[in-house]
């Protein structure tokens, strides 16, 4: 949606395809939350306290993708 938007607006396909590659990017660290959250749910924990784990475990995946990203030439962290 938001690259139809982008088209639309005519920002240009650098932008566009900017916007699709730094996506991908900051997607990945926050999916590892979706695999915490139902487990911490299951095992009776309280729904504000398993909110706040996957707020840092995304944090902390976040920090580790931004590492390997710069291995591969992917600046992450300006």
């Amino acid at each position: 949606m938001i690259m139809i938007w982008l088209y639309v607006e005519r920002q240009g396909t650098e932008k566009i395809g900017n916007h699709a590659y730094y996506t991908f990017w900051y997607v990945l660290p926050t999916l590892p939350m979706f695999l915490v959250m139902p487990f911490l749910l299951t095992k009776g924990m309280n729904f504000w306290l398993a909110l706040i784990s996957c707020a840092v475990v995304t944090c902390v995946c976040f920090v580790l993708t931004a590492v390997l990203a710069k291995r591969f030439g992917v600046n992450l962290i300006p």
